[in-house]
């Protein structure tokens, strides 16, 4: 888009009453962010659920002013600003209703034909989750994914340095704008991973740091990525509101389990537990549920357990899925004459045990 186009993008962005979603309407109703903003208000209100709280200071030039003095910022330090309907704008993130209307960007980053996931996680991430999402990036590497994540402290920090070892593209989106880099600690990897990738933020160089960003961030980390991975979780915190929103984005999420004892596995057993994300007891689960192939065609063979021992219960429904390849949920607990209450116990263990795998959709199969 011209530099005229971006100024009225930038002020429509800086209106405080109106986000994403309300903008995007606006910007379909009248044709483009200018025609909003040389629209009479008269007929702004005639469009359903636009009312004048909403769109009330619309028309304040300091909109303008402050787009203007925004984008001299983002011309002078070479930033990327992408807008919702370009072919730059990422692909994912134009079906998720709330993404933003302008995305800036820092660094080289491709999205083309690259399978992309986010991995998110506990900021005091314990040395198991450290070691498998080291162990995670590894495995993952032969099929050249895209690694999203927050560049925060723990495990967002983690995955992206595993990302730049393994020569993957690593994308760090932030929670304030690309004048200021958090935490201060992090400014030494800056320069790696925008040689591998770089950082989208939607927040301007005048925005004022507030914890409150992260939680609007997490709406890009997880609208980005086909899959959202939480490596740990306390009961409550900022990953489990990225696995909800990728949810919400009708994306996968596949979750960590833990011991029942451990604080920081509370939130990923959680979601294994009320059904909001898929188990991830080993790295392969993720390539094997997303369907990725690699460009010979030849995935790397996963040993399968042997000799697992199984319940009664279990082997009825190991001895079904056997004849049947798989199956849904409530299909398995009427053939095997199981409750459905008590099924899902038994399938957790049996996927505990490598038995079997969950497919979407509520979907089992034999591991």
């Amino acid at each position: 888009m011209t530099e005229h186009q971006l100024i009225f993008a930038l002020a429509l962005q800086h209106v405080p009453k109106i986000g994403a979603t309300t903008a995007k309407k606006l910007i379909n109703h009248c044709g483009s962010a200018e025609a909003v903003l040389k629209e009479k208000k008269t007929n702004l209100l005639k469009i359903a659920g636009i009312g004048s709280i909403t769109i009330e200071g619309l028309f304040d030039t300091i909109h303008l002013e402050a787009a203007e003095d925004e984008l001299r910022f983002i011309k002078d330090q070479g930033i990327t600003a992408h807008y919702f309907t370009e072919e730059t704008y990422p692909e994912k993130l134009k079906h998720c209703i709330d993404g933003p209307i302008v995305l800036f960007q820092s660094g080289t980053i491709n999205l083309k034909q690259q399978p992309i996931i986010s991995i998110v996680g506990a900021r005091k991430i314990t040395t198991n989750g450290i070691a498998f999402c080291e162990k995670l990036v590894d495995t993952l590497s032969p099929y050249n994914p895209v690694i999203v994540s927050g560049f925060a402290y723990g495990t967002d920090i983690t995955a992206q340095k595993a990302a730049v070892k393994h020569n993957l593209q690593t994308i760090g989106c932030l929670a304030h704008g690309l004048n200021q880099i958090y935490p201060k600690a992090h400014k030494k990897y800056v320069a790696d991973v925008e040689r591998h990738g770089g950082f989208y933020t939607d927040f301007w160089s005048t925005d004022v740091f507030d914890r409150n960003n992260f939680l609007k961030r997490n709406r890009i980390i997880a609208g980005l990525s086909e899959a959202t991975i939480v490596i740990e979780s306390a009961e409550k915190g900022g990953s489990l509101v990225t696995a909800d929103i990728a949810n919400s984005y009708d994306r996968e999420v596949f979750a960590v389990p833990g011991r029942t004892t451990d604080s920081q596995s509370v939130g990923c057993n959680n979601l294994i537990k009320f059904q909001k994300a898929h188990l991830l007891s080993q790295p392969m689960d993720v390539p094997y549920l997303l369907n990725w192939q690699l460009e010979n065609d030849r995935k790397p063979v996963v040993q399968k357990r042997l000799f697992v021992e199984l319940e009664p219960d279990e082997k009825i429904i190991y001895n079904y899925l056997k004849s049947n390849n798989k199956a849904l949920l409530d299909v398995i607990a009427l053939e095997c004459n199981i409750p459905s209450y008590k099924l899902a116990g038994l399938l957790l263990n049996m996927e505990l045990k490598s038995v079997v795998r969950p497919l979407p959709g509520k979907i089992f199969t034999l591991a």
